[in-house]
């Protein structure tokens, strides 16, 4: 295909512009030759610098790794958890119910346990106890014997719980990354990337998931009891063990694949791959993955039924998957989580036909509300309202005592975290919190509507910016014998992919239509033929039923120009490739 036949689609079939990524288009102005040019338009169309083009295009934690002790509090809690480890003290971890939470609480176990620490977990109820550290547990964990507590993915809007728990006379260490405000929480130390009072350079790691952060502080804590002498008669735990787990929460939390999160899932894939940790070994089985795990699979295979657990089953499931050193244990958990997942979806796909019937297009934030709903399902469901609106989205689960739950998601460019804190300090909310791209929320019933109109002018700007340029970015143009398995095998290395550091998308043409039909839950698959004798599959997920799905259907005898995400065929094996379709232009 002509690289410069990109520039000449202005209606495709989904009324987007074509351009390319970054305003680049590939050649202009590289120094790389062969397959490195492409690298380096990938790289510099998402940011990166050219003077990175090494560790960018391999990613290890001895390029990217910070000193812990950049961040605030950060050899604070290493000194009081080191402490604890050393008295013999009970300490718990308090985690999240969601994929960051566990892999972030089985980070800290596993660590303290391999340290000589004592250390349990505790996992909160969605449903009956909600999200984050709440003042009766905390104070419960003190009357049963709890010394010291680690909250990880929460606790930085915990003030209420953290007081009780000081008043108890409980030590809690907090390791989130959240938004937090001018105001912390009473904490022996709070280690959160994106407090206000951050040093820039730590600040720069703001995109980190929980887990990354939890994984710091390990990292702080090794050096701390290995300069205290700890190790002279014990085995030091290599943490680089642990760094599946750190990929699997990075990636399902859907954080920014930037700097050191990149290369978390780089050497968190290689780590998986060798199946060393038995819970996530299981995980696999369970999710019929027969190869090792790629990115997309931490959030498309593993992440949901991680997250099953906490959604619609039994909340510290996760947890104990991921630290269990027993495999039978760990095939009977992954298969429960299993089929706790497929609960989910029957669940989340009424929640989502009722969420759909009621949304209307709003100007800032689509706002949908309903008694009965499920509360483990509405951020799902949210990312679904998102994707169909183009714009942030919440699901609020109204309770029968009259206080409804609501779960956000948002839009690149949009920071619906920051919206909602400060929907919480002008008082619409009983309780908030999140970050750029998710949210969590509690809110009177009666107080839906104004926290709608709050939400609709504050990010009323941010969502006419972020959505001005319908231009669907592309990086490349290849005739159909192009779209091969040698351009995915160049494509990968320039991975991992995901939220922050997109797929690449390719477009190709011109293709004949030569079958569609639809398969699975309303998904559109097609057979594509060039006139060069290339050949391919496309799949257009949940199109079976769109304006878009009925103009491919409707395309035969026309050729047309596809744009998508290029890989592996795993149905089909071999050299196959598929292309995950996003769009199509008729070529004349």
């Amino acid at each position: 295909m002509d690289q410069r036949a990109v520039f000449g689609i202005n209606h495709s079939l989904t009324g987007q512009r074509w351009g390319w990524r970054g305003g680049l288009a590939p050649g202009d102005g590289l120094t790389g030759r062969g397959d490195d040019e492409l690298l380096h338009h990938i790289f510099r169309a998402r940011g990166g610098d050219a003077a990175d083009f090494g560790r960018l295009k391999t990613p290890t934690l001895r390029e990217w790794l910070p000193d812990p002790s950049i961040f605030a509090d950060m050899e604070r809690a290493a000194q009081r958890i080191a402490d604890a480890v050393k008295a013999g003290e009970h300490i718990v971890v308090y985690g999240d119910y969601d994929v960051d939470g566990a892999t972030s609480a089985a980070v800290m176990i596993r660590t303290l346990r391999a340290v000589g620490g004592k250390a349990g977990h505790y996992i909160p109820d969605r449903l009956l106890e909600g999200y984050g550290p709440s003042a009766g547990a905390l104070v419960a964990l003190k009357q049963a014997g709890a010394d010291l507590v680690i909250t990880v993915d929460c606790g930085t809007q915990g003030f209420e719980a953290l007081e009780a728990a000081k008043a108890a006379g409980l030590d809690v260490i907090v390791v989130d990354h959240h938004k937090a405000g001018t105001a912390l929480p009473p904490a022996i130390a709070l280690v959160n990337p994106n407090r206000l009072d951050e040093a820039p350079d730590a600040a720069a790691h703001g995109h980190l998931a929980a887990v990354g952060v939890a994984f710091l502080l390990c990292v702080a804590l090794n050096r701390l009891l290995r300069a205290r002498g700890h190790f002279a008669h014990r085995d030091e735990p290599n943490l680089m063990e642990l760094i599946d787990l750190v990929a699997l929460g990075t990636v399902a939390d859907v954080a920014a694949l930037r700097g050191l999160n990149r290369a978390f899932v780089t050497q968190g894939l290689k780590v998986m791959g060798r199946r060393a940790n038995i819970g996530i070994a299981a995980l696999c089985d369970a999710a019929r993955l027969s190869r090792a795990p790629q990115s997309r699979d931490l959030g498309f295979a593993l992440g949901p039924r991680v997250n099953a657990g906490g959604r619609v089953g039994q909340a510290d499931l996760g947890v104990r998957l991921l630290t269990t050193h027993d495999a039978a244990e760990a095939a009977q958990i992954a298969a429960e989580l299993d089929r706790l997942n497929q609960d989910r979806r029957t669940i989340e796909q009424g929640v989502t036909e009722a969420a759909l019937s009621t949304a209307v297009l709003s100007p800032g934030c689509c706002i949908v509300s309903g008694a009965g709903w499920h509360p483990g399902v509405i951020g799902i469901v949210a990312s679904r309202l998102k994707e169909k609106m183009g714009r942030p989205a919440i699901v609020i689960a109204i309770g029968e005592d009259g206080i409804a739950k609501g779960s956000g998601r948002s839009i690149t460019g949009v920071d619906l975290g920051a919206a909602v804190l400060a929907a919480k300090d002008l008082g619409l909310l009983i309780a908030g919190g999140g970050h750029a791209m998710a949210a969590g929320l509690t809110v009177a019933v009666d107080g839906i509507a104004a926290l709608s109109d709050f939400l609709n002018e504050r990010l009323a700007d941010a969502v006419t910016e972020a959505t001005a340029d319908r231009a669907l970015s592309i990086d490349t143009a290849v005739a159909p014998r192009g779209l091969n398995a040698d351009l995915v095998d160049v494509l990968e290395t320039g991975g991992p992919y995901g939220q922050g550091w997109s797929a690449p998308r390719i477009a190709a043409g011109p293709f004949q239509v030569v079958d569609t039909r639809i398969v699975g839950e309303n998904h559109l698959r097609l057979q594509l033929a060039g006139a060069d004798g290339g050949r391919i599959k496309a799949m257009a997920w949940r199109q079976g039923d769109s304006e878009f799905g009925a103009a491919l259907q409707g395309a035969r005898g026309r050729p047309l120009h596809i744009a998508g995400r290029v890989k592996r065929d795993d149905w089909t094996g071999g050299n196959a490739v598929e292309l995950e379709l996003d769009d199509a232009a008729f070529a004349n």
